[in-house]
């Protein structure tokens, strides 16, 4: 009798590589320095591994870089553009599709299209560039996921369902009609890669639909979601990811995609949705803001590339792999007793700031101060993901107080060797060892909007 296979290996072989360099560690004080601490700032030359982000920094296949040869580069009707639209329809289901330069082009359509001042949108906890949108547009963010999501300790295995009696409260104190849609993400990127159910949408979907309320999926990356259903809700063991996808799309009435994340491109996005009337009003919108319906901003190379990798997002054996990577560095930090964010996501491995730094208050800026001890000690980048994220309230002014205070480190799909994620772990734990010296941050400068990209710092006095 065969044994069982315990271990697994990329389904890919690597055919071209691009070199690295760790710099000194005086290098990397000065650099941090310049950057005002924030690790957005750093140049991409002074960082040795990249975990700042899995937006955009994917590898692309063979096919796909053909695909880049391939494109049409049409202004109006382009082929490239009717490729994508096949695979959107075939693999999501959704009838009408626009595509937009990232992922945030596409919510800024969807905003203006169904938002009036006043309105409120429910969703799965807020997304910095979604939340900034829906404001702009005169609406108000409600957050309706469960309890469970904000905290880091919990075990729950779908942190990214909706709380129904939440959803219920809310549509009983503004009415439907001041609901223009609820704003459903798969999976939930602030609570640390958190997927939501199956059982759960089907409920959210009955709900919404005796109200008369649309739902509009971030499917950033509904592959991942998709495998978490398959590898942990009863009963879809046996489907493949492409048919939960399939399903949890036909569940939404549309759909906001950053393409640089699943679809495995580095740049590029779109709005699906189903609804005649509102595809005709972002068509004529994104001719302002991204370009001619049929490319929005995209080259055609773009589009075809991504038509591909849509394709290629959605094999088990892929897909397996890149959530197997976060799982194993993930299971490596927990076996050293670093406090991350519990059950492992699919896109990173999320440190919770405020265990890992007890010692700061929140004001401090702890994750913003630990992202930043990682980059001096290894050169490794992270992203802050706590109070620098969550913004001013836009009535008070006031800093946003959220319960997860966290640093991402973000693994791009088909990039780093689990080595790497060997390096990266031994890092953290030694910061982990000499957490008691991190004194914390102040802010010397913040922008308008989003923050956490531009946003300056230096470190408290004492």
């Amino acid at each position: 009798m065969t044994p069982q296979r315990a271990s697994w290996a990329e389904p890919y072989k690597i055919k071209m590589v691009e070199p690295l360099f760790l710099t000194t560690r005086e290098t990397r004080a000065r650099a941090i320095e310049e950057a005002g601490y924030n690790t957005f700032l750093l140049r991409s030359a002074d960082v040795y591994i990249d975990l700042l982000t899995d937006s955009g920094t994917s590898a692309m296949s063979d096919r796909q870089w053909a695909g880049l040869m391939m494109g049409d580069e049409a202004y109006a009707g382009s082929r490239s553009y009717y490729h994508l639209e096949e695979v959107v329809r075939r693999r999501y289901g959704y009838r009408h599709l626009i595509p937009t330069h990232q992922g945030r082009g596409a919510e800024n359509l969807i905003s203006q299209v169904l938002i009036k001042p006043g309105d409120v949108i429910p969703g799965n906890m807020y997304f910095t560039t979604t939340k900034v949108h829906q404001e702009l547009a005169g609406g108000t963010f409600a957050d309706i996921v469960v309890d469970e999501a904000h905290d880091p300790r919990s075990l729950f295995r779908f942190k990214g369902n909706v709380d129904l009696a939440k959803l219920e409260a809310l549509i009983a104190e503004h009415g439907a009609a001041r609901i223009p849609y609820v704003s459903l993400a798969t999976t939930v990127n602030m609570a640390g890669g958190q997927p939501i159910s199956l059982e759960n949408l089907r409920a959210v979907r009955a709900l919404t639909r005796a109200h008369g309320i649309r739902i509009i999926h971030d499917m950033t990356r509904v592959a991942e979601n998709a495998y978490m259903i398959q590898l942990h809700e009863p009963g879809h063991a046996h489907r493949s990811v492409a048919e939960i996808v399939f399903e949890i799309c036909s569940l939404t009435d549309g759909a906001t995609m950053s393409a640089k994340k699943d679809a495995l491109v580095n740049i590029g996005g779109f709005l699906a949705t189903n609804e005649d009337d509102v595809f005709e009003e972002a068509r004529n919108l994104v001719v302002i803001y991204e370009g001619l319906h049929t490319y929005g901003g995209l080259a055609g190379r773009d589009m075809e590339a991504m038509a591909i990798g849509i394709e290629e997002s959605l094999d088990d054996d892929h897909i397996r792999a890149r959530v197997g990577q976060v799982f194993y560095l993930g299971d490596k930090l927990v076996e050293a007793g670093i406090p991350v964010v519990r059950p492992i996501g699919t896109h990173g491995v999320f440190l919770d700031a405020k265990a890992f730094l007890p010692h700061l208050p929140q004001d401090a800026f702890p994750a913003q101060a630990l992202a930043a001890e990682l980059y001096l000690d290894s050169g490794l980048r992270a992203m802050e993901r706590g109070i620098v994220s969550a913004g001013r309230d836009s009535r008070t002014g006031e800093h946003c107080y959220p319960a997860l205070e966290l640093v991402r480190l973000t693994i791009p799909r088909r990039v780093y060797t689990q080595a790497h994620m060997d390096v990266v772990a031994e890092s953290v734990q030694r910061v982990y060892e000499r957490r008691a010296s991190i004194r914390g941050l102040e802010m010397t400068y913040e922008p308008k909007y989003l923050r956490f990209f531009q946003a300056r710092f230096r470190p408290r006095p004492g």
